[in-house]
């Protein structure tokens, strides 16, 4: 059990929507595991005021815990930024740590606009995103086949292996239109990939998983069944394999990996490891 001695308040200050804050003091705080960190996220900071507003909230709390939290920012305003450093906390600049340096390396000052890294609906960025949002939906689990010349990755693996939530974390946060088809017994008899597939050899990457992890999986949407059982995953996950190393398909077991890495390696195998702003 964790002891009041060791949890710390985090507060994560933004104007726009904190997303990238409470992102990266995630991974920061990731690496102080003794500690329980907990987080409140204080989004739409977009004036002095409310920042005035947030010190005292940050304020009362150090008070009331005798010992200062910790406050991620990504203000941008610089008259905010001073109303929370002044307050009692330990203070994290994002914004101000990096920006400052960047502008003595580019030689030009920044454009200081609040929200830039989450524009409105009308950026060509945010429209792509829903593109691929879109696309991914529509072609989830080979349920729409027509269309696949379009996607920049198609994922395949047995069911339940993890190809639907990593097709959508692709679509949303980079803008990939990552289709998702799943390898069945019949595959295995025929001993190939779908047809469908195969004008599109070039687009995948397979995922896999251990038979042990895929049945509890299984058992969870149906229990106790001959698709949720242990011989039918080890079956299923042996065979996938096989044809995945027969094809010489990409792949990667899923089993001990969060969907941020699964989606790291597909985008650097596919050669999408790339972002342009």
């Amino acid at each position: 059990m964790t002891s009041s001695s060791n949890v710390r308040t985090v507060f994560i200050v933004s104007d726009s929507t904190g997303v990238t804050a409470e992102t990266f003091s995630n991974s920061v705080l990731s690496q102080f595991e003794q500690i329980k960190f907990e987080l409140i996220r204080i989004p739409f900071i977009d004036s002095p005021e409310k920042a005035a507003a947030t010190a005292q909230r940050i304020n009362l709390c150090a008070q009331a815990q005798q010992q200062r939290p910790l406050v991620f920012s990504t203000l941008v305003n610089q008259d905010s930024v001073l109303k929370i450093r002044e307050a009692d906390c330990i203070f994290l600049d994002l914004f101000g740590t990096f920006v400052q340096n960047l502008e003595d390396a580019l030689g030009i000052k920044s454009s200081h606009s609040v929200g830039r890294s989450h524009m409105g609906g009308s950026s060509k960025e945010y429209s792509n995103r829903i593109e691929a949002i879109n696309f991914t939906l529509a072609h989830d689990d080979g349920q729409f086949i027509h269309g696949l010349k379009e996607a920049d990755v198609i994922l395949v693996g047995v069911s339940r292996c993890g190809k639907t939530p990593t097709s959508l974390y692709l679509a949303m946060q980079y803008a990939v239109k990552a289709a998702n088809f799943p390898l069945i017994p019949e595959d295995f008899e025929r001993g190939s990939l779908p047809a469908t597939l195969h004008p599109y050899r070039h687009k995948l990457f397979g995922l896999s998983i251990q038979p042990s992890r895929l049945s509890e999986v299984r058992n969870e949407r149906r229990p106790n069944s001959e698709y949720a059982s242990l011989k039918q995953c080890r079956y299923e996950v042996a065979e996938a394999e096989r044809l995945m190393r027969m094809e010489n398909i990409p792949w990667l077991s899923t089993t001990t990996k969060s969907i941020e890495e699964i989606s790291s390696k597909v985008l650097e195998d596919v050669g999408l490891n790339r972002r342009v702003f």
